[in-house]
């Protein structure tokens, strides 16, 4: 009995330094020191874990699951001579820099930079960032963008975790990007559960204008997705290009030849929700377009981010 106990004693340990060794920190040591001037601390700090995260968010536990959540800690704040005006704190230790990204990413909706960790997004009620392993979201009961801000800083400067951002990220174009939506995803990439995990980002065509019968002008910006679908290795790739033909010969269409220059494993077709759709294996990834409508400046789009991932 002696030995199971140091056994166990032994195996705790290792999994706490290891813990440690790549970075990870109890995340209610993460919560803010020093208040922002007038502003206490007035509920909390509660943690929680994978089994017990439904009782803070019920309606989006299972989102931050499939994403590898690990942890969280949650805390409310108040300004003491405006009770009105709350704050509420999560933090979530999301285990890598990727996945902390992919949540941050599902939740922006604008390219709104506070200058608070690798990237933020800030609201007049809210302000949400990733830095490192972590995923952090404040919202406020009142417009207050500043003090967001200086919560927000209190808890990116005791993160230490200084992971660089998915390198992905880089590989994409930044001509007709639209700012703020790189995404990454654990499933199912544009809806489509065989291309599994991936990083997708919308583009802006050039914009058409043109003259209404009672010659108004209208300008309609279109866009189109630039998607990078990631797997195992080259089989698991291959297979899954294999299955995209299929899809698109039952639900939809399968051109006979796809663009010129993207080399002999790639397909051209009409996904039935998508639009026009163009997919390329490189290696353990399938890259490609999906919903242009003027085929030379996606492929164009599409070959500079071949191009940046060799």
């Amino acid at each position: 009995m002696k030995g199971y106990k140091i056994l166990i004693g032994v195996i705790s340990f290792i999994l706490l330094w290891t813990s440690l060794a790549v970075g990870a920190t109890a995340p209610d040591s993460l919560l803010p020191r020093s208040l922002p001037e007038g502003w206490i601390l007035t509920e909390g700090p509660y943690s929680y874990n994978p089994k017990t995260l439904f009782q803070r968010i019920n309606g989006q536990a299972d989102l931050y699951i499939k994403y590898g959540f690990r942890r969280s800690v949650f805390s409310a704040y108040q300004e003491r001579r405006r009770p009105e005006n709350q704050i509420e704190l999560d933090l979530y230790d999301m285990g890598n820099v990727l996945q902390a990204f992919g949540v941050f990413s599902r939740f922006r909706t604008e390219d709104r930079p506070a200058g608070v960790g690798m990237d933020s997004d800030l609201g007049d009620s809210s302000l949400l960032f990733y830095k490192g392993r972590y995923f952090v979201m404040l919202y406020a009961t009142q417009p207050d963008p500043q003090v967001l801000k200086e919560f927000g800083r209190a808890v990116s400067s005791r993160i230490t975790d200084h992971s660089g951002p998915p390198r992905e990220i880089g590989y994409f174009p930044t001509s007709g990007l639209r700012p703020g939506s790189i995404q990454y995803f654990s499933e199912s990439l544009l809806g489509l559960r065989f291309l599994k995990r991936g990083f997708q980002a919308a583009y802006r065509e050039d914009r058409e204008i043109r003259v209404t019968v009672e010659a108004k002008v209208e300008n309609n910006d279109k866009e189109f997705q630039l998607f990078i679908a990631m797997f195992k290795n080259e089989a698991d790739a291959r297979g899954a290009l294999r299955t995209y033909r299929d899809y698109l010969v039952e639900k939809g269409s399968l051109h006979p030849e796809p663009p010129q220059g993207l080399g002999p494993h790639a397909l051209s077709g009409e996904d039935p929700y998508k639009g026009r759709v163009v997919a390329v294996q490189r290696n353990a990834d399938l890259v490609g377009i999906a919903g242009f409508k003027k085929e030379g400046e996606a492929v164009n789009r599409l070959l500079e981010l071949m191009t940046k991932m060799r």
